[in-house]
């Protein structure tokens, strides 16, 4: 299959267009820079030229593939609503080229929230008017308009030099001098190894259905205490309990996850692709990074 990949040059992106390669796929990764297509060329990737802004390139990748993986995403927290707005239009544009065909679309989005279980693939995505990011209901306005399109929710994905929201929270600590968690700590953030997410974007190309939500959780709920232990652990600094009023003006942005107990299960997705990662835990990888280089 030929694949496009958009942010094909990111931390995720990267690791599908690998796993795509090695697989025996033919990709066709996004890069909007020199340095992102030379990197991608050596891996075999063919490389087109644009980004998120550049809905022309957008819909040339589309047009000119048998399927598309959409992991782009600009992190910028102080542009967020911009950003998520930018996404919304790159999926819509995207959708547009592949209205009428058969042809698969994978879009990224993030987990949700349940009250009081695991929650589930069946349940809607997180809705807050402080997290504006609409990617999983853009990829469902297009499904009801015949798109085969399919929606990859992802937990804190990560590897030693990389965990998600986690990389932020490590930021924080080295800033404020301590690694805090709110209250006890027993909320819990779900996890995911970088290679077995990328795994599972390949399984869900190959063998998934239109319409349908993945979740790419392997570990459904890391204690925020114990995340927290071990950034401080690995910083040499101390760990604190902060009350949850605090939040806020300690975490900045990150106050609106840090409290948050976000139990997700995988179980439907495991069993429809036959999906069982391997990857080394979240305490593993923040145990192994070098803190020092981070």
């Amino acid at each position: 299959m030929r694949v496009f990949v958009t942010g094909a040059t990111g931390f995720i992106g990267s690791a599908v267009v690998r796993e795509l390669i090695g697989a025996g796929h033919q990709v066709l990764g996004l890069a909007r820079s020199d340095a992102g297509a030379a990197a991608l060329a050596a891996t075999g990737c063919e490389v087109l030229r644009g980004d998120l802004e550049d809905l022309t390139s957008l819909r040339r990748g589309a047009a000119n593939s048998d399927a598309v993986i959409h992991t782009a995403f600009r992190h910028d927290w102080s542009r967020f609503a911009e950003s998520c707005e930018l996404d919304k239009r790159a999926i819509e544009a995207i959708g547009a080229v592949l209205h009428g065909s058969s042809r698969p679309f994978l879009v990224s989005s993030g987990v949700g929230v349940a009250e009081g279980r695991a929650a589930t693939e069946d349940d809607p995505p997180l809705s807050s008017p402080s997290l504006p990011r609409v990617s999983e209901a853009t990829a469902v306005a297009l499904m009801e308009r015949g798109v085969n399109a399919s929606v990859m929710r992802l937990p804190q994905v990560h590897d030693t030099v990389k965990q998600g929201l986690v990389t932020p929270l490590i930021a924080i600590a080295r800033a404020k001098g301590v690694s805090a968690y709110i209250g006890d700590g027993a909320n819990r953030w779900p996890a995911a190894h970088v290679t077995d997410v990328a795994q599972l974007y390949r399984l869900a190309l190959e063998k998934g259905t239109a319409g349908a939500r993945y979740h790419a959780v392997a570990e459904e709920g890391v204690a925020l205490k114990d995340i927290a232990t071990a950034i401080g652990r690995g910083l040499n600094m101390p760990v604190i309990s902060i009350a949850q009023e605090q939040a806020q003006e300690h975490f900045g942005f990150l106050g609106f996850f840090a409290g948050r107990d976000a139990h997700i299960s995988s179980a439907q997705t495991r069993a429809k692709l036959g999906w069982n990662p391997t990857g080394p835990t979240l305490l593993t990888d923040l145990g192994n990074m070098q803190y020092s280089q981070n």
